[in-house]
């Protein structure tokens, strides 16, 4: 199993925001300090509010809105699943990072969530990627 950490500024915002994606809230690894939203059976994503994340790190905490330190990329089995995420997203108070990137074999979209954690969904040809790098290459010219 995945579990990827992230520090937010408000747990029920960042919640809410989670749920309207899609991810579900696991009550069960839930507080007020914490929220646990499932993404599939292996991933989960922890919104931890700064104070209890700090107890995992001696490391100072970004601030995701000026700084990266990371961005998650999410698979999706079709184009329009990506598409309709990001549109869940930004309606949700997340921010397009940039224009949706079609290589052929591969199309992308990437936001911010409110904290400014970047994430970027994909969908890739998997014919294409069974190819190995030249096919996928081709796809892309």
């Amino acid at each position: 199993m995945i579990f990827v950490n992230l520090p937010v500024a408000d747990v029920a915002a960042s919640t809410a925001f989670y749920e309207a994606i899609g991810m579900v809230k696991n009550e069960m690894f839930s507080n007020h300090q914490a929220s646990s939203m499932v993404w599939s059976d292996t991933i989960h994503f922890m919104l931890l509010d700064h104070a209890f994340y700090a107890t995992f790190t001696a490391k100072q905490i970004i601030d995701a809105k000026t700084t990266s330190g990371m961005l998650i990329a999410l698979a999706f089995d079709a184009r329009a699943d990506v598409d309709a995420f990001t549109k869940a997203a930004v309606a949700a108070g997340g921010q397009e990072l940039h224009d949706p990137e079609d290589l052929g074999f591969m199309y992308s979209r990437a936001f911010a969530d409110p904290d400014g954690h970047g994430l970027g969904p994909f969908w890739m040809d998997p014919a294409a990627a069974a190819s190995g790098p030249e096919h996928m290459a081709d796809a892309a010219a």
